[in-house]
């Protein structure tokens, strides 16, 4: 049948005419095969007459476009990086932050062992607002605050990680290219696990090419790999000493040292050699004195190590160069809070929480400043307790603890009966004037065995205390002086054995105020059994509820929350305190957890 053309006209399907059609069909087709096998031929003479004479040097061309993982050349590892693969970090970094007090413990791992959660993420009852209430919305920038639950730190770069990202680190020296494909072949079973497989490849090219940096380095990042796996620290002191080795050998790239030495000083810490770790910090500060990041890092290595004045003079220097760095603003204004310099240290903490940068958003600086601006009378305290809450670091904006274990029941006042430890109770109550009685006679006869409060609680008057048990240790001198207390006390393991918490007496002074503050750990709750009590002027404020004692019976707190104390009576204050565990944590939990 015919088929109608574009334009309507009827098409015959004529014999003669379909040969025409099919033979012009074919000789278009044979043109167009042949053209293209010309073109073929002429490219592969091409290429081979640009390899045959150095046209191009096509290694320098690759790796110059193509270089992904910093070495100088294109590779497998460049290939993995632009298909989509994670480049490898060769330095990781880990800083170890510490509790809020005044001094910037840090708690060093001795060994590998499980801590329970710093930041206190279980859920709190719902409090009746406060005689000052509570803000709801917070005052400070969105770049402290983007959500209600936190994730992970700010993702803003400080000056320092844009420039290495526009710098790629060389790892390489000129020797360490030439056995690049045998650094790369140990490399890879490392990044695949293969760890021990790794370690006897890495071994093999450092006995190979002892003066080789990257192949040593390879090795001591085997040997800290295998230490965490192995959970060994005989292995990590390995690594911690193939690290120094590699810093100690010629031709060794500037890059490269600065991450074998990162690392090194970051494992020092973390096996407790804060010195070792700070004299590590020293010399890499010499050889990058520009890098104010180092500076930064050896300020901390002071603060772990109670060097607040050399920490000090570290900040000083920083912000004279880099007036705006975060880092050195927040910890500077912590070292400000701790010499009780409680409004200089303001607007330190508060502009570097603000920045947003790497290393504030800590708990201990949304502490220290809401502290320091409750004690100034700045309402807004309580924007920036919020604001740590929101970043996770408080359970709520009343409890502000920073060394919690999640899912504690969460409260500010207890009954006996809700603690589980009536009997306890019962007989702190029963026997309270033989308490009162040693009490008296250790504070009449030798009031020198009462020490000052020592943590800068107080706004005004004295405020003595007489330890017997700290830290779940009994103080054997202080109990000769009260052996029925002590003896009374021995049965009692949930308060003995509480390496959170003290057994102690506490006197305080007419005229004394004591700051709103709050204890360190949800691990523990707190009793105090009246002693001596005037009969007006004392009075205990947890949360927005305010009590006051009664001799002879037993209040019970939880010192997580906020509390705050006055004694505007006429005369002294006497009151047995007496740390107990918390009541749901396990025996397990209880025997682990770190002294506080």
């Amino acid at each position: 049948m015919g088929e109608t053309s574009v334009d309507g006209a009827k098409m015959t399907d004529s014999p003669g005419g379909n040969a025409a059609i099919k033979s012009e069909k074919k000789t278009e087709g044979n043109s167009f095969f042949s053209w293209l096998l010309v073109l073929a031929l002429l490219g592969a003479w091409l290429s081979v007459g640009v390899m045959w004479f150095d046209l191009v040097d096509y290694n320098s061309a690759l790796g110059g476009v193509y270089d992904a993982d910093g070495d100088g050349d294109f590779d497998v590892e460049d290939a993995k990086v632009l298909l989509g693969d994670t480049l490898y970090v060769s330095c990781k970094e880990s800083i170890s932050h510490s509790p809020h007090g005044s001094t910037y413990d840090a708690e060093p791992s001795l060994e590998f062992t499980t801590e329970e959660s710093r930041p206190a993420n279980q859920i709190s009852p719902e409090l009746p607002p406060a005689t000052q209430p509570v803000p709801t919305s917070v005052s400070t920038p969105e770049s402290i605050i983007e959500t209600t639950e936190f994730t992970e730190e700010p993702t803003v770069e400080s000056k320092e990680e844009k420039e290495a990202k526009k710098k790629k680190p060389k790892l390489l020296n000129k020797f360490d290219k030439t056995i690049k494909s045998e650094i790369n072949a140990a490399e890879k079973l490392r990044k695949k696990g293969k760890i021990e497989e790794s370690l006897h490849a890495f071994e093999a090219l450092v006995q190979k090419f002892p003066q080789s940096p990257r192949c040593r380095y390879g090795k001591a990042q085997a040997e800290d790999d295998l230490a965490e796996k192995m959970r060994s620290n005989e292995m990590l002191l390995k690594a911690v000493n193939s690290y120094r080795e590699v810093a100690e050998l010629p031709d060794v790239p500037h890059d490269l040292i600065k991450a074998t030495l990162k690392r090194r000083a970051d494992r020092q810490q973390f096996l407790g050699r804060t010195r070792g770790s700070l004299a590590t910090l020293e010399k890499l500060v010499q050889i990058f004195p520009e890098d104010v990041s180092l500076k930064n890092d050896l300020g901390v290595a002071h603060l772990l190590l109670g060097d607040n004045k050399s920490a000090k003079r570290i900040y000083e220097e920083v912000l004279a160069r880099a007036p705006h760095d975060g880092f050195a603003k927040v910890h500077y204004g912590f070292i400000l809070k701790s010499e009780n310099k409680i409004a200089e240290s303001i607007p330190y903490l508060r502009e570097g929480l603000e920045t947003g940068e790497p290393g504030t958003d800590d708990g201990r600086f949304y502490f220290h400043l809401g502290d320091a601006l409750q004690r100034t009378g700045d309402k807004s305290a309580y924007d920036w307790y919020e604001a740590g809450h929101r970043r996770g670091h408080f359970a709520s904006v009343w409890q502000r603890s920073l060394y919690n274990v999640p899912g504690l029941r969460a409260q500010p006042w207890w009954t006996a009966e809700e603690t589980g430890y009536t009997v306890l109770v019962k007989m702190l109550e029963r026997n309270w004037l033989t308490i009162r009685d040693e009490a008296l006679s250790v504070l009449d006869g030798t009031s020198g065995q009462f020490s000052p409060e020592d943590e800068n609680l107080r706004e005004t008057g004295d405020w003595g205390q007489f330890t017997l048990w700290q830290q779940g240790r009994k103080v054997a001198d202080s109990c000769r002086h009260v052996p029925k207390t002590c003896g009374l006390l021995e049965r009692y393991p949930e308060a003995t054995s509480c390496k959170r918490g003290q057994i102690k007496f506490s006197v305080m002074q007419v005229g004394t105020h004591v700051w709103p503050h709050t204890g360190p750990t949800n691990c523990r709750l707190r009793m105090h059994l009246g002693l001596v009590i005037p009969s007006k002027g004392c009075r205990i404020r947890c949360t927005n509820q305010t009590r006051s004692w009664e001799e002879g019976k037993v209040l019970i707190f939880d010192d997580s929350f906020e509390h705050e104390v006055w004694q505007e009576a006429e005369s002294y204050r006497l009151i047995f305190i007496v740390d107990v565990w918390h009541p749901e944590l396990t025996q397990l939990q209880r025997q682990t957890l770190s002294p506080i």
